[in-house]
Formats: C-alpha cells, sequence, structure tokens
C-alpha cells in the first residue's frame, strides 16, 4: 500500500478535530464567549481540513456529491454524511457557546454524531477483506480511542485523556502483533488467487505486465521489517510513552500542548505504517509475496 499523503492528513486530522469536538459537544471544557471561539476555530479547522484534504484522493474531486448517495451500502458515504450532520449540530451548538448560551442537548447530539464519523472512517478499512491486516475489530478500536484521546489532550481533559491513550498503548500492540501474521492466516495465496491451486503448486512465471500501474503504486508498497519495526518504535515513543510521560511529570498548559503536538506528530507515523504495511491480496497477481 502506498500511503498517499492527502488520505493521511486527512485520517489524522479529522480524527483529532472530531475527537477534540467530542469532548466539547459534552460541555467539557465548558467553554464560552472567546475562549470558546478558539476552541471551536480548532476542532473546525482539523475536521474541515481533514474533510477538505481526503478529496485530494479522490479520482473525480470534482464529484465529491456523489459520495454522499450511496449510504445504504458504502462507509466512505455514510462517513460524509455523518460527518455533514455533526459539525452542522456542533456549528450551531458552538453558536450558542460564543453567545455564552449553552443548548447542551444539541452537544450530545453532536458528540454522538462526531464519534460515529470517526467509527464511519474506520469501517471503510476494516470492512475490506481483500486486506487482512485491516479487516480486523481492533481497527475501529483503534481509531476511535486514537480520536478520544488525542481530541481529549486538545480539550485539556488530562486525566481521561492520559487513561484513553493507554489504552491506544495496548490496542495498538495487539493490532500490530496480531495483524503480523493475519494474512497467512487467511491462507490466501497464488493458487486461491488465480483459481489455479487445485491443479497444483502456482508460481509466478512473469509479471502480467512489464510497466507500473495504479495497483502495483496504491497496493503493493513494501516497507522493510526492520524499517517497520524502527518505525513502529517512533511512533509509540511519540504517540503514548512520550505524551504520558510528560503528563506525569506535570498538567500544566505548556505541558499539555507538548504532549498533544507529540502524540499528534506519533499518529502521523503511525497512520503512514497503517497503510504501508497493509498487504492486498491482489498483490498475490504480481508475485509481490
Amino acid at each position: 500500500m502506498n500511503p498517499a499523503g492527502s488520505v493521511i492528513v486527512f485520517t489524522v486530522s479529522s480524527g483529532l478535530g472530531f475527537g477534540l469536538l467530542t469532548w466539547l459537544g459534552l460541555g467539557l471544557p465548558d467553554v464560552r464567549g472567546w475562549a470558546a471561539f478558539w476552541y471551536y476555530a480548532l476542532g473546525f479547522g482539523l475536521a474541515g481540513g481533514g474533510l477538505l484534504a481526503s478529496t485530494f484522493h479522490l479520482g473525480n474531486p470534482q464529484r465529491f456529491l456523489k459520495a454522499f448517495s450511496q449510504w445504504r451500502s458504502s462507509w466512505l458515504s455514510r462517513e460524509g454524511c455523518l460527518a455533514v450532520a455533526a459539525l452542522t449540530v456542533l456549528g450551531l451548538f458552538a453558536i450558542g457557546a460564543l453567545m455564552s448560551t449553552v443548548w447542551q442537548p444539541l452537544g450530545y447530539i453532536g458528540a454522538v454524531l462526531a464519534v460515529l464519523t470517526v467509527f464511519a472512517t474506520s469501517m471503510i478499512y476494516a470492512q475490506l477483506k481483500t486486506v487482512p491486516r485491516w479487516n480486523h475489530w481492533s481497527t475501529p478500536v483503534l481509531f476511535m480511542l486514537l480520536s478520544l484521546g488525542g481530541g481529549g489532550l486538545l480539550a485539556m481533559q488530562v486525566w481521561p485523556a492520559m487513561i484513553l491513550l493507554a489504552l491506544v498503548g495496548v490496542m495498538q500492540l495487539v493490532a500490530w502483533l496480531s495483524g503480523d501474521g493475519r494474512f497467512e492466516s487467511r491462507g490466501t495465496d497464488i493458487g486461491t488467487a488465480t483459481g489455479l491451486g487445485v491443479r497444483g503448486i502456482v508460481r509466478a512465471f512473469e509479471p502480467p505486465h512489464t510497466g507500473n500501474n495504479y495497483l502495483l503504486k496504491e497496493m503493493v508498497h513494501k516497507v522493510g521489517r526492520k524499517h517497520a519495526v524502527k518505525l513502529r518504535i517512533i511512533a509509540f515513543v511519540l504517540m503514548i510513552v512520550a505524551p504520558l510521560g510528560l503528563l506525569m511529570v506535570s498538567c500544566e498548559v505548556p505541558m499539555v500542548i507538548l504532549a498533544a503536538i507529540l502524540h499528534a506528530t506519533g499518529t502521523f507515523a503511525q497512520r503512514w505504517l497503517f497503510f504501508a504495511e497493509a498487504e492486498h491480496v491482489v498483490g498475490l497477481y504480481y508475485g509481490k509475496r
């Protein structure tokens, strides 16, 4: 999988943005006036910026409105519909906060919609049986924990965020360790992929074509194991260990901001690995496994 920058930015930015908006919708923190303006500006900026980045990965960005019409069968479409609903409801709630008026029921509804948006994003990947590493319950759990944990840091909800980040660390290790052998455990090989396995052992004599193509660029990106391990360590330290260590030393605002920056940086590395380590079964046709 060749991790496109726009998709990484989208998943990380929108996850943090909707995570922050979830906490704000719950009234944590209960901000009004100018304080509310800066919190909501950050939340909407991250969520909206992430959604905007996602359009650059579409084959025909000018037709993005069609993505909303397939909500009955497409998680991508559900994500778009939920995102618009969440931003609309939380936008109304934010207006009330700016006017020092609390419309808390709107906040609760918006918080639920924000969490569902992140869940829908995760299911775009978790539903893919063709990518065994993603096709697992740990994918949506990790997406939502990262969103709420990172959003909690941005919302200055230190102790809940620390608990969530600790859970992220455990779940990330589960996802990495269980995902490493999932492709083999599915029993898929070049014989089952081509349907020729019943005739004996199948080997790739030569690739289907000599040039590069979209499938090879997007679906068969291979990361050397030694580099993947190093990147996992870097991602885990920046995403989990460093923020928790800083917050155990002090919960003052500058330290929380630094912890949030380190966490976001580590999450970018983690999300790059999420795409780079994925192995699509189409690689079997090209003898890439």
